[in-house]
């Protein structure tokens, strides 16, 4: 089962929280609160799933944290937010 990384930006009281995925641009989640954000991570990943597959494509596969630190594009948003590792596919999923 793959694990994707992703960041979580929870830096103003009272906004929403915003989760994105350095692997896979242009997915994102998010909610009003991490927890939210978490809970939403998944249906993101399946609707970014779904719309490469529309194309013929397939997820890429997922870095792992040491070469995502290694990347100085995303080093500086690791280093500055939460992480978290969102499992793919879901784990009810795989029932």
């Amino acid at each position: 089962m793959a694990q994707y990384v992703a960041i979580i930006e929870d830096t103003e009281p009272d906004e929403a929280v915003n989760l994105w995925f350095p692997d896979l641009p242009g997915c994102f989640s998010g909610g009003d609160d991490i927890d939210e954000a978490l809970e939403n991570a998944p249906e993101a990943l399946a609707l970014y799933a779904q719309d490469l597959a529309a194309d013929g494509r397939a997820l890429p596969p997922p870095r792992t944290l040491d070469e995502l630190k290694a990347d100085v594009d995303v080093a500086g948003d690791l280093r500055d937010h939460t992480v978290a590792l969102i499992e793919w596919p879901p784990l009810d999923a795989a029932e």
